[in-house]
């Protein structure tokens, strides 16, 4: 006899699903008593031995709760909740062995054989289905007008539940970001403070050919330290979200010009080679902020690229795309620490002093832009960042960025 595989939404409507389950951070949580207390009301209020708070993933059903089953989780192969998340309401099947859908299903011809299963969704605020509260019996059954309707309202409970959780742990983070952010602000400026400050006691005795050069690099360090508030404030207040009419279309020649001439000092005082490649492509997106996330990732990479490197910035247009290429010849990032490299106060080499501000307000801000963020590295090589956003003119091209003397392993 040969059980049907379980039913799936479509594609896209699928992915969303599973995106918007994981986001719960619920799987595989320990047994907790306001969902077991659910899970019991149930299994009272139907007159049935079994109940469950179904969570439903791709090769599996998890359950928060089980009541009666004596498991955690079973086989998407037996999933009658997965034939759940195709309905609209409840799904009601009296009698397993009469249903089509069932037959050869593991739960239903093996342990504990079902015969009855009654299921109400759990959806998302905006209507994504990622699993059920059901009842389950060994015998044929049924369930009255009354019983759906507490079963559909046991349903509204749970996702209430998790969204309570959802957002208290959305608020608990992002308090730790921003009390994160202002408690290190003295640490990562400690190093452009102390630049200034060196400065500006030189100045004092300076004679009139080194003052403008020593005038020069205490503005620099300060202006570092003013441009590092800024993105800082900004990234704590949240409020870095543009809308699309915010876009424009923005020639990236200037920009990359200017972040090159920003950096310059810091690159000439660790004897790397800092260029850009000219460019004539034009990206939609917002000027003033692609600076600031540009300048991060040029100054990350000449903070950690050795004396003697490279760090090279260029423009690939591809396709109705533009990416924004900045590759250096640094130490390089193993690949483990890729992942988690953009969490706050996380750095690529912890040889050095600061949080690591930089790359978590790299991260927040091509978000908020819609800009795409990858990252290749080679440990002992080096690194290449690419942005990628959309062109502002209709532009097919397909341009390489940089030079061929790069190195070639992290070309992705």
């Amino acid at each position: 006899m040969i059980h049907r595989a379980a039913p799936t939404l479509p594609a896209a409507v699928e992915q969303r699903r599973l995106e918007a389950l994981r986001r719960y951070e619920i799987l595989d949580t320990p047994p907790e008593t306001v969902f077991d207390d659910i899970t019991r009301i149930a299994a009272q209020l139907c007159g049935v031995p079994m109940a469950l708070i179904s969570l439903v993933e791709t090769e599996r059903q998890w359950f928060k709760s089980e009541h009666g089953l004596g498991a955690r989780q079973t086989p998407i192969e037996g999933s009658i909740c997965a034939h759940a998340l195709l309905q609209d309401d409840l799904l009601v099947v009296p009698d397993t062995h009469l249903d089509a859908r069932f037959v050869g299903n593991p739960l239903v011809v093996g342990e504990p054989g079902l015969r009855f299963y009654a299921g109400a969704l759990l959806k998302t605020p905006d209507g994504l289905p990622i699993g059920t509260v059901c009842v389950l019996d060994t015998v044929p059954n049924a369930i009255t007008e009354e019983q759906g309707q507490a079963l559909r309202a046991l349903a509204r409970q749970v996702m209430a539940q998790l969204e309570l959780r959802r957002m208290l742990a959305l608020s608990e983070r992002t308090s730790q970001y921003r009390a994160g952010l202002l408690a290190s602000a003295g640490h990562d400026f400690r190093t452009p403070m102390t630049t200034a400050m060196l400065a500006f006691d030189l100045a004092r005795d300076a004679p009139p050919e080194r003052m403008e050069r020593v005038v020069s690099m205490g503005q620099e360090a300060l202006r570092n330290v003013d441009n590092g508030l800024t993105r800082m404030l900004s990234a704590a207040s949240g409020k870095n979200t543009f809308e699309l009419e915010q876009l424009v279309p923005t020639p990236l020649h200037g920009v990359l010009e200017h972040v090159v001439s920003t950096q310059a000092t810091a690159a000439g005082r660790r004897g790397l080679q800092l260029r850009m490649v000219a460019t004539r492509a034009s990206a939609l997106t917002h000027p003033r902020q692609l600076e600031t996330l540009l300048g991060n990732l040029v100054a990350n990479a000449v903070k950690y690229t050795p004396r003697g490197g490279k760090v090279l910035i260029g423009v690939r247009r591809r396709r109705g795309q533009v990416e924004i290429e900045v590759v250096d010849t640094g130490r390089g990032i193993a690949e483990d620490q890729i992942e988690h490299m953009f969490g706050a106060f996380r750095q690529p080499d912890h040889s050095r002093d600061g949080l690591g501000l930089g790359l978590w307000i790299v991260q927040k801000t091509a978000a908020s832009l819609g800009i795409g963020l990858r990252v290749y590295s080679v440990p002992g090589t080096g690194t290449r960042f690419v942005m990628e956003m959309p062109s502002a003119v209709d532009d097919a091209g397909d341009t390489d960025a940089l030079p061929a003397e790069m190195p070639a392993s992290v070309h992705g």
